[in-house]
């Protein structure tokens, strides 16, 4: 057993993702210092930032800039990406409501594109109602 198996969440006690998604836009929609078009533009932006934050935990887990040394953990890296994928997920819903059906539905046809379409899995299905 690995350290990460030790640690895994059981998938009754994870967050559910869409509801959590929706929830952090209603809080991000509700107190937005810019609305309109412009607010939605600067949430797109956001995902540069967080990109940017990706690239710094790399070149720091990886001791890049030499005047730095390693600022950075592996771990770190894990989540900045996760600050990308969620930031990412509550810009598309900012576009859209239905963000759960859209995001399968390129799934999808990413995988079929990828993989052919044989290589649809259950990932790339939209959740049972």
């Amino acid at each position: 057993m690995t350290d990460q198996d030790t640690h895994a969440t059981a998938p009754s006690e994870l967050p559910d993702l869409w509801a959590s998604i929706d929830d952090l836009w209603s809080w991000l929609d509700a107190n937005r210092p810019q609305g309109g078009q412009e607010g939605m533009l600067l949430r797109m932006l956001k995902l540069s930032e967080e990109v940017g934050e990706v690239a710094e935990a790399v070149i720091g887990a990886t001791g890049q800039n030499p005047r730095k040394g390693i600022t950075h953990t592996w771990e770190d890296v894990q989540g900045e990406l996760c600050d990308v994928v969620i930031t990412a997920l509550v810009a598309l819903r900012t576009l859209t409501p239905d963000t759960s059906e859209v995001f399968h539905r390129h799934l999808t046809r990413v995988t079929e594109r990828s993989l052919g379409p044989a290589a649809r899995t259950s990932a790339a299905r939209p959740p049972a109602s």
